[in-house]
């Protein structure tokens, strides 16, 4: 097992991390903030929600991803009549030699490594359910039998912005199962050149794999066993607590501004992200700032803002960017 204080498996995490983004970089252009918070959370065992409008290369993102680090992926398409069958998988009956019969459980697609949820608001709560079930318990329940998935097992689901007519939203007890949430742009002008420009030569650039399964193990291990001082971790917990309104820890602003506030979840990713963060930049343990950088990510889409933020033009960010200032 990894040991936490042994320098020598940190160099190698984050000298993997660097051949890893090299290997996506061949492919992806520009987004190096949304690749950093894909390993991060890959790194501390978490799922991820991705949000952007269509074409800025979300899925080739996780297939490329799941290339260089040789695991197994399968991308699930979320249409309004997707059964919860179709994602953990059904029986079939088999006709063997002889002519006997029997019912064999036909794995779905939610048995991979990394699975690619696309447009997880275009499923009834229902078909979305079986997905968070999977993540949150790791296994699958069909036909009366309890089947495990392999690790490591990383969620991606993915979410369009503009088109909400015949959505289904996420709950906010269903959004909080993801670690993240991250916010794709647009391409600056000379990526999107430079994203013509290789698209359209035909030319194909091949992804090596750069990290084995056993080696992302024992790498997720060793975020897990990073020691942390109790004043970070007293100061993600404080500031989760600041997004409580009707709190003595919240100030005026939050009150005004927010319904809910974020859960203890938050707090745990918080110091999560902090520890992979400084994993992956080759520190033995993390730091405030490495907390402030995962707070955007961790708590957007954990805290609910009200009518009168609305009305203010106030949204998410605005508030924990503010609670940061503080």
């Amino acid at each position: 097992m990894a040991d936490a204080h042994d320098p020598a498996t940190l160099e190698e995490l984050s000298t993997a991390y660097e051949r890893l983004r090299t290997e996506i970089g061949k492919v992806i252009v520009g987004q190096e903030h949304i690749v950093e918070m894909v390993c991060v959370c890959l790194m501390a065992r978490g799922h991820t929600l991705l949000i952007g409008v269509p074409g800025l290369a979300k899925t080739l993102l996780v297939r490329t991803l799941s290339q260089a680090l040789d695991l197994s992926f399968s991308r699930i398409q979320f249409t309004p009549d997707l059964m919860p069958s179709d994602i953990t998988g059904t029986e079939i009956l088999q006709e063997h030699a002889g002519g006997a019969r029997s019912f064999e459980f036909s794995r779905g697609p939610i048995f991979a490594n990394i699975v690619l949820a696309d447009e997880i608001n275009r499923t009834p709560p229902k078909t979305q359910a079986a997905l968070l079930e999977a993540m949150q318990e790791h296994h699958v329940t069909a036909a009366g039998e309890t089947m495990p998935l392999d690790p490591p097992f990383f969620v991606l689901a993915t979410q369009n912005p503009i088109e909400q007519e015949g959505t289904y939203p996420l709950p906010e007890a269903q959004l909080d199962r993801f670690m993240l949430n991250l916010w794709l742009d647009y391409p600056s002008f000379d990526e999107e050149v430079e994203v013509v420009r290789g698209t359209t030569s035909g030319a194909n650039q091949s992804v090596a794999p750069v990290m084995t399964r056993e080696e992302l193990q024992t790498y997720q291990r060793f975020v897990r066993q990073i020691p942390v001082a109790d004043q970070l971790i007293e100061y993600a917990v404080g500031l989760v607590a600041r997004t409580r309104p009707g709190t003595d820890a919240a100030p005026e602003f939050v009150d005004n501004y927010l319904s809910y506030g974020a859960g203890p979840r938050a707090s745990q990713y918080l110091v999560l992200g902090a520890k992979a963060l400084a994993a992956l930049d080759g520190r033995m343990t993390p730091l405030q700032a490495d907390v402030q950088r995962m707070a955007r990510p961790v708590l957007r889409h954990r805290i609910v803002p009200n009518f009168n933020a609305e009305a203010d033009g106030v949204d998410a960010l605005a508030v924990i960017d503010r609670l940061l200032e503080a």
